[in-house]
């Protein structure tokens, strides 16, 4: 099965490497030796360190299996070939919803990055997908539960490097 293009700004790539890094160099050899202190224990069969340690080592693996398919799939989206004219990784928009007076300004960011929390939004998200490629001034619709939510696009910047 072909991997799905992903796409990560600079940042984020770092970010995962970083993180793939410190599972691989760290984090292995801290399980490992938890694995080792409860064997230690004896009787495997009603040993919960062992058994804890053994999940954490089926995490971490997971986790770098999953970051290293997401790296081998990444498209960087770089800054310098970040433009403003539409909605892009690497763009702030700042959208008004209709029937609302103060407007939302959104960073839109490959899947990997989001965090909506803090305004981080995925371009495969309603709202992000709808956003992506669009340009100041567009009205999009964005499918929600409760139905259907305009957005006019008010403006769309470049996003920071320490956002």
């Amino acid at each position: 099965m072909a991997e799905k293009e992903v796409f990560l700004t600079r940042e984020g790539y770092d970010n995962l490497k970083n993180e793939l890094e410190q599972l691989k160099t760290v984090t292995r050899k801290e399980v490992a030796e938890k694995i080792k202190v409860a064997l230690g224990y004896g009787d495997l069969s009603e040993n919960a360190e062992y058994d804890q340690a053994k999940n954490e080592q089926a995490q971490v693996e997971d986790r770098i299996g999953q970051i290293e398919i997401l790296l081998r799939a990444a498209t960087i989206v770089e800054e310098n070939e970040v433009t403003t004219d539409k909605v892009n990784i690497a763009t702030d928009v700042t959208v008004l919803e209709e029937g609302e007076d103060e407007p939302e300004t959104y960073s839109i960011v490959g899947s990997a990055e989001s965090d909506p929390m803090n305004n981080k939004i995925s371009n495969e998200s309603p709202l992000g997908a709808a956003l992506f490629g669009r340009r100041r001034k567009d009205v999009v619709e964005v499918n929600a539960p409760d139905g259907k939510i305009r957005y006019k696009i008010i403006s769309i910047k470049k996003t920071p490097k320490d956002k």
